[in-house]
Order: C-alpha cells, then sequence, then structure tokens
C-alpha cells in the first residue's frame, strides 16, 4: 500500500489501523496491519463494543478535523479507566495517533498510527512533520473512500435497522438495566474515564449531584464498584 509506505517513510510506526465511524454505528475497518492475533484485539474485539467507549470514536462523532494523540482526547482519567485497564492495556501501545477526516453525512475516517511500548512516544518533531502531511492524508482519504455512506447503510439494512437508536447496543443495555437518560449519561461518562468533577462540567451538574447518581446506578445493579460496572455493561453488549 502506498499510503502505508509513506507514512512510515515520514515517521517510525509499528501499526496503522484505519477505521470509519458514523454516528453510533458500528465502525467499519477499512484497513489494519496487524497479524491475526493482534486483529482480534484491535479490530474483531474493538468493534465489539469497546469502540463505545474510545476517545478516538468519540472526536470522530464530535467533527474532529486533523491530527491528535490519543492523550490529547482522552478523558482526565483515561488511564486509570476500566476501559482502560479492561481493553486498552490489552493493545500494549505507547502511543496512537490520529488523523481525523470527516466526510459526507456525518461520516468520519480515523487513520490511526500506532507505536508499540519498545518503541516508545511520537517526538515532537515527529508528531509535526504528521501534522504538515495532515493535508495529504484527508485526500488520500476522501480519494480511496467515496462510497462509506451507502456502505454504513448497506451494513444498517442487513441488521435489520442497527443505525436506528432503538436497535442500539448500548442504548439497550441501559433501558435493560432500567437507567434514566441522566443516569445512562453519567455512567458511560466514567467508563470512559471521566472524573465526577469533570462530568459535572461536563453535563453542566453539580460534583455532588454526579456523586449521587453514581450511587444510584450503583445500589440498583447491585455493585460497588467501575469493574463490576465495566462487567454489566460488557455483558449487556453481549446479548
Amino acid at each position: 500500500m502506498l499510503f502505508l509506505k509513506l507514512m512510515r517513510s515520514l515517521v517510525h510506526v509499528d501499526d496503522v489501523v484505519i477505521f470509519a465511524y458514523r454516528a453510533k454505528d458500528r465502525p467499519i475497518d477499512l484497513f489494519s496491519t496487524f497479524n491475526p492475533e493482534d486483529h482480534e484485539i484491535f479490530v474483531s474485539l474493538y468493534q465489539a463494543g469497546p469502540y463505545l467507549l474510545d476517545p478516538f470514536y468519540h472526536a470522530a462523532r464530535a467533527g474532529k478535523s486533523g491530527v491528535y494523540r490519543m492523550r490529547e482526547l482522552a478523558p482526565d482519567r483515561f488511564f486509570s479507566s476500566e476501559y482502560y485497564r479492561t481493553y486498552y492495556v490489552q493493545t500494549k501501545l505507547a502511543e496512537e495517533v490520529g488523523f481525523f477526516v470527516p466526510g459526507e453525512n456525518d461520516v468520519t475516517v480515523v487513520v490511526s498510527l500506532m507505536r508499540r511500548e519498545s518503541s516508545g512516544y511520537f517526538s515532537a518533531a515527529e508528531f509535526a512533520v504528521l501534522a504538515d502531511a495532515a493535508p495529504f492524508v484527508a485526500a488520500y482519504v476522501a480519494q480511496a473512500w467515496k462510497d462509506l455512506p451507502r456502505r454504513f447503510d448497506a451494513l444498517a439494512r442487513g441488521s435489520k435497522g442497527a443505525h436506528s437508536e432503538e436497535a442500539n447496543g448500548v442504548d439497550k443495555v441501559w433501558r435493560k438495566l432500567n437507567l434514566t437518560d441522566r443516569e445512562a449519561a453519567i455512567v458511560e461518562l466514567v467508563l470512559q474515564g471521566y472524573s465526577s468533577e469533570s462530568i459535572g462540567l461536563t453535563l453542566a451538574i453539580s460534583t455532588g449531584t454526579v456523586k449521587v447518581h453514581r450511587r444510584n446506578v450503583y445500589r440498583k445493579l447491585g455493585i460497588s464498584s467501575q469493574m463490576q460496572l465495566m462487567s454489566v455493561y460488557l455483558k449487556g453488549l453481549e446479548q
């Protein structure tokens, strides 16, 4: 792949994965360099549900454009979150940098460049090179994948309306657990790695109110920890 060769001529990259995102649809994997074992973690397992807690996924949904380090987009408690401990730590990445390329019909393509722990972080000089390459990456993505809205529509039809909110997996999880919309919004942010303070700022409510809602959710679900909350969440997505 010419594009991959070009990226690797600019900076050292261990792996590349390219996903297309649209709303709460399951992301479409467009390209990756993983061996079969890593593909299971980075693509198959990711698409099964963890993507819903991924900072890149939420940045794509927010319409971000340009190139960002994962840690720029991650919540304040990301590296101590259950998402990080349960899923992301399996990737054994030192750093992930993403090119965000918004397209038509709310579709955003994210080109992720990855470095394993043995390779270390991208330096400031390397990141500057990648930032300079962002217009080229955007042009390449626009040329290479022109039919993504139709592909998402076809997948939605094939899964009997998976694009609708009614059929969305994570929404069904919260409804089955009898959580209110406010409680669901708070626990999603908790699982993504937001502190109570950050959740309060995001939802324009007090930190005390956030903590009350968290206690109510834990009582409803009969749990006492974020680890148990993550377990309930993942089991719900599998059903």
